[in-house]
């Protein structure tokens, strides 16, 4: 078994596709519509779909907002430059809901901004996660 996507369900497909690829250089992998069910879904992604895990942007016609719920957490994405980052999503209009920097209990370099329906986005900084992956010692 292999993770294939996380769906999100957003309000303006256009402007989500936008921010994805134009702020976190993402690409768009495949756009379809689905004329019989209303709704129309797009696949962001670093890389390919057999390669890796992308984003499923799911557009249901004439639904324009979503409630999160509580259960819903963050899309996490590792980044060379943490301040970077943070201070080009800034220069490009996003919100920053927490400045670069330590976390509160470790030493992980987080910061995060907010996508264009309010999906918490967090960055790490690369090589200050603190964990190693298993497996490794």
């Amino acid at each position: 078994m292999r993770l294939l996507h996380t769906m999100l369900r957003v309000g303006d497909l256009d402007r989500s596709i936008d921010f994805y690829t134009r702020v976190l250089g993402m690409k768009l992998l495949r756009r379809k519509d689905y004329p019989g069910g209303k709704f129309t879904l797009a696949f962001v992604g670093y890389d390919t779909e057999d390669k890796a895990a992308v984003l499923e942007l799911t557009y249901n016609w004439g639904v324009a907002e979503y409630e999160r719920g509580t259960g819903y957490g963050h899309i996490a994405l590792e980044v060379d430059d943490i301040h970077g980052a943070v201070d080009a999503a800034a220069a490009q209009g996003c919100k920053v809901l927490r400045p670069a920097g330590p976390m509160s209990h470790g030493t992980t370099v987080i910061a995060f901004i907010e996508d264009p329906d309010g999906y918490p986005i967090e960055f790490i900084q690369k090589g200050t996660a603190g964990w190693t992956r298993a497996g490794e010692d």
